[in-house]
C-alpha cells in the first residue's frame, strides 16, 4: 500500500515537473519570438529608411511658395536605384554642416548654368546654343530678381562635371543653393532621394502639384 502511495508521489512529482519545464520551454519560446519579431521589426524599418523613403520635414522659406517651412514630405529614396534626377526634381542633399537641404534641380550634367541679371536662366548643352529655360516655378518676392549671396546682380554661368547637378530653392531671393560657394553643384552621390508627396498638414495632404 505504502510502495502505491509513494510511486503515485513519484508521479505526480514527475507531472508536475514536466508541467513546470514545458511551461518554462513556452515562456523561453514567447521570449525568443518577441526579440527575434522586435529585431526583425527594427532591420526593417532601417532598411525601409536606407532604400525606400522616409519623412522629410521643410525648415524655412527658400522653396515658397511650391512648399511651406513646416510641411512634413515623403522623401522617395526608391526611384533613383534606377534613374537620375530629371529637370525640375525637388531633391534632398547633405551639406557639410550636416543640414539637409531641398531644392529643386535646375542644371544637368554636362550642361553650362546661365543666370542673367534678371534672374532669366539659360541652359547651354555641350555642342549646342544656350536656350532659355521654361521656369514655372521662380518665385520672386515684390516680383524681382535679387540674388541672395551677391551684393549686386551680375550674369554668372557654371559649367557642370559629368556628375553634377545644378540647384535652386523656388524662392530665389532668399534660397542658399548651388548659385552659393557653401553649396555648390551637387554630386550625383550626394543626392539621397526626391520629394512629390506631402503628408502634413492635413490639409494640405497629398501630390505636390505643379504650378
Amino acid at each position: 500500500m505504502k510502495d502505491e502511495q509513494n510511486m503515485k508521489k513519484k508521479q505526480g512529482k514527475k507531472a508536475e515537473t514536466k508541467a513546470e519545464t514545458k511551461e518554462e520551454i513556452n515562456i523561453a519560446h514567447e521570449i525568443l519570438s518577441t526579440i527575434l519579431f522586435m529585431i526583425f521589426a527594427v532591420v526593417f524599418v532601417l532598411l525601409i529608411n536606407r532604400y525606400v523613403g522616409q519623412r522629410t520635414p521643410v525648415n524655412g522659406p527658400s522653396m515658397d511658395i511650391t512648399l511651406a517651412s513646416g510641411d512634413n514630405l515623403w522623401l522617395n529614396k526608391f526611384t533613383y536605384h534606377f534613374q537620375d534626377p530629371e529637370r525640375f526634381d525637388i531633391v534632398v542633399f547633405p551639406v557639410p554642416n550636416g543640414d539637409h537641404y531641398i531644392k529643386r534641380v535646375i542644371g544637368l550634367p554636362g550642361e553650362t548654368v546661365r543666370i542673367e541679371e534678371d534672374g532669366r536662366i539659360y541652359i547651354k548643352e555641350p555642342d549646342q546654343d544656350y536656350e532659355l529655360l521654361e521656369d514655372k516655378y521662380a518665385y520672386y518676392n515684390n516680383g524681382v530678381y535679387e540674388d541672395p549671396n551677391e551684393y549686386e546682380n551680375i550674369a554668372k554661368e557654371w559649367t557642370l562635371d559629368e556628375d553634377e547637378y545644378f540647384v535652386m530653392g523656388d524662392n530665389r531671393n532668399v534660397s542658399l543653393d548651388s548659385r552659393a560657394e557653401e553649396v555648390g553643384t551637387i554630386e550625383r552621390e550626394r543626392i539621397i532621394g526626391k520629394t512629390t508627396f506631402r503628408i502634413w498638414p492635413l490639409s494640405r495632404f497629398g501630390k505636390i502639384e505643379d504650378k
